[in-house]
């Protein structure tokens, strides 16, 4: 799906081959029947899970295969045309799984990571609050220690994985009255009483993806279910940022990639006026511009890639680079569905598909406003 890169290494490439054909085999015939049902099939995880695909980083010792965040990249790339399908999958294996590997305690790694590899058990994270938005130091969703549990009460929205997972790392508020140092993290398993699931939301795209609600009522964590310290929930969560929105601008360039090479095979098929579209000066140029476009913007992500491989990628730069690469998408998919001409306002058109899809790239992970925002404090 992309272009040849000098940053990745021949077992990377491998890897892609594996990704590749199970995106095509099992994930792909599967997206329209998942649509209509508004989430996908959890079993798809444990077929992930039989194929080595799910959590990279976690180490042998706990059931892993000790990767690097490369082979992460690998799977957003190959999973982005389909319905950002990667999204899914990377929340469950990078960012829960990198909350579990970098602030849980031994024996709550062991509880839950060895199943997260075989795709047993599916990951969330709770952070999205009804009234919240991307304020996270606004978070009202809260939890009492009492007798050794935490008591939690709180609603929380627009949730990857939200219907099918199996724990939830939940972002609540310990301490009323300390602000962001009141904020920690508790890993909840939603079979306990007082964890209830909504219904997967009915969205205008990303349809086959988990997307919903969850509600705690009284719920009884046990205390040694804390993530880290108490009252460090922000300060992990800014750490783990960075990468989260790294995650998205790669998942951004690939789908770019993808809507490109499929513009280019129609226009090049396509006839109007006796020549085929791609004779066209306009559509020429036009396609001259995405590409020029595009190539700059994995330049600039596989930068950051980089980076982050060497511990050096700051929050600005992921910042950058989450909303300026969602926003290039935006602009490339809207290009292809105007050179599709009507076929591309079609539904069952992969580029129609792409083009709905694309709009939530600038929303989650914080807003593109949110993120120049932040590029802006360090002017």
């Amino acid at each position: 799906m992309t272009q040849t890169s000098e940053l990745y290494r021949p077992d990377h490439e491998l890897f892609r081959d594996s990704v590749r054909r199970f995106m095509a085999e099992r994930v792909g015939p599967r997206l329209d029947a998942w649509a209509e049902r508004g989430c996908f099939d959890p079993a798809i995880f444990r077929e992930a899970g039989e194929l080595g695909l799910l959590c990279p980083t976690v180490p042998e010792s706990l059931g892993g295969p000790g990767a690097d965040l490369l082979y992460s990249a690998v799977l957003l790339e190959e999973a982005a045309p389909y319905s950002n399908f990667g999204l899914s999958l990377t929340m469950h294996s990078e960012i829960v799984t990198n909350y579990l590997l970098h602030f849980a305690s031994p024996p709550l790694q062991a509880q839950w990571l060895p199943r997260m590899v075989t795709g047993e058990a599916i990951g969330a994270l709770a952070m999205t609050e009804p009234d919240g938005g991307s304020d996270v130091k606004a978070i009202r969703t809260h939890a009492v220690l009492e007798d050794g549990h935490f008591r939690l009460n709180g609603a929380k929205t627009f949730i990857s994985n939200a219907t099918t997972c199996d724990l939830v790392i939940v972002v609540a508020r310990t301490e009323p009255d300390a602000g962001a140092r009141g904020i920690s993290l508790l890993v909840v398993d939603t079979t306990l009483p007082g964890v209830r699931k909504g219904q997967p939301l009915k969205k205008i795209g990303l349809k086959s993806q988990d997307t919903g609600e969850l509600f705690f009522e009284d719920v009884r964590v046990p205390a040694d279910q804390l993530l880290g310290e108490r009252g460090q929930g922000f300060v992990y969560l800014m750490k783990e940022l960075p990468w989260e929105r790294l995650q998205i601008a790669v998942s951004a360039v690939a789908a770019a990639e993808d809507a490109y090479r499929q513009t280019l095979a129609y226009v090049r098929d396509r006839r109007a006026f006796g020549q085929a579209v791609a004779d066209f000066q306009h559509t020429r140029f036009l396609l001259a511009e995405l590409k020029t476009e595009i190539r700059i913007g994995r330049t600039f992500v596989e930068r950051c890639l980089a980076d982050l491989m060497a511990g050096r990628l700051d929050a600005q730069a992921a910042s950058m680079a989450k909303y300026w690469c969602s926003d290039l998408q935006g602009r490339v998919v809207d290009a292809c569905v105007q050179l599709h001409g009507g076929y591309g306002f079609m539904a069952e058109v992969p580029i129609g598909r792409a083009y709905v899809d694309a709009r939530a790239q600038r929303i989650y992970g914080g807003t593109n406003e949110i993120m120049k925002e932040l590029i802006a404090r360090d002017l």
